[in-house]
């Protein structure tokens, strides 16, 4: 059987956004594809083979291991301790920041009973699965599939996180009525948004455009995030203003990134120390300026209704 015109646009649509998002995190971080070489280098430089010390260098985009924390803090507080959760994280990449949120979700008394990185590109579903059979995490798994169309049944997780990955999706909303799908009511979902919000009316500079390309990246205006959270059927909703938390973060990034040039570059190449450099100086303006608006959003998926 044939499949119906929208359908076959929405395989072609979906096949040149992996190959688009591959080709820029693979011109971004090319040496994670060579993980075990780069992990000794990571480890040489950091002093620590722990998921903290990896972290720090697998995830040097934007908000990193401390927008993992706000993560965790937040799921500690929606989840409470003393019970075990299953949660997935949309948009994986190559699973640091899930990784790094589950260990500290632990450490939180959070325990997490079964854990799924979701991503659309192949090669990084491999490179997270090679690192997590490394580190002995029987309890995790690598789905490559769609954000929008994750296997896994319905109502089947306590808490769906997208740490920074927003700006990824081409349609936000459909993601967010997956992740509602997938939440069990009563189920937490937590956004960190990097780069993805634009105040009403407003639009990235093109100086982050050429470090943010569009088909890469894409925004939404504050109110139509909202809107879309609330059509996909999620309550509760907390928005949390992260602008001069963001402005001192990237301050703080850039000048390890200048003072140990040489390092990164050693690990991740000259050209992607100077374009990891461009991107989050590009980021930090943005906030400065007010056309970005980096934000956490906490959700709850509305509750069955009785009766």
């Amino acid at each position: 059987m044939s499949a119906e015109p929208g359908a076959a646009a929405g395989t072609r649509d979906t096949h040149e956004q992996t190959r688009a998002q591959y080709r820029y995190h693979r011109d971004l971080f090319p040496a994670l594809h060579d993980w075990e070489n780069t992990e000794r280098a990571i480890t040489d430089f950091t002093g620590q083979d722990g998921p903290d010390g990896l972290l720090g260098l697998d995830q040097m985009g934007h908000f990193g291991p401390q927008g993992c924390d706000l993560v965790v803090r937040a799921v500690a507080a929606g989840a409470g301790s003393g019970r075990a959760v299953e949660l997935c994280e949309l948009g994986s990449g190559f699973g640091g920041a899930l990784r790094y949120t589950v260990d500290k979700l632990t450490t939180a008394g959070v325990g997490v009973s079964r854990s799924y990185g979701v991503d659309i590109v192949a090669e990084h579903c491999e490179v997270s699965a090679r690192i997590n059979r490394a580190q002995g995490r029987t309890t995790t798994t690598d789905l490559c599939a769609s954000a929008t169309a994750v296997p896994l049944p319905d109502a089947s997780l306590d808490v769906v996180l997208v740490t920074g990955s927003m700006p990824h999706f081409p349609d936000p909303g459909a993601v967010l009525r997956e992740a509602a799908r997938l939440l069990r009511p009563d189920g937490l979902l937590v956004l960190t948004e990097e780069v993805s919000l634009t105040p009403a009316g407003e639009e990235p500079s093109d100086a982050f455009r050429a470090t943010h390309p569009r088909g890469i990246f894409f925004t939404t205006p504050l109110a139509g995030r909202r809107e879309q959270l609330a059509r996909a059927g999620f309550g509760e909703v907390r928005q949390e203003d992260l602008t001069a938390w963001a402005v001192a973060l990237l301050a703080d990034r850039l000048k390890v990134v200048r003072i140990f040039r040489g390092s990164v570059a050693n690990i991740y190449g000259g050209p992607s120390a100077d374009l990891i450099r461009d991107t989050l100086s590009a980021a930090r303006e943005e906030y400065l300026a007010g056309r970005l608006l980096p934000t956490l959003f906490t959700a709850r998926k509305a509750p069955a209704p009785v009766g």
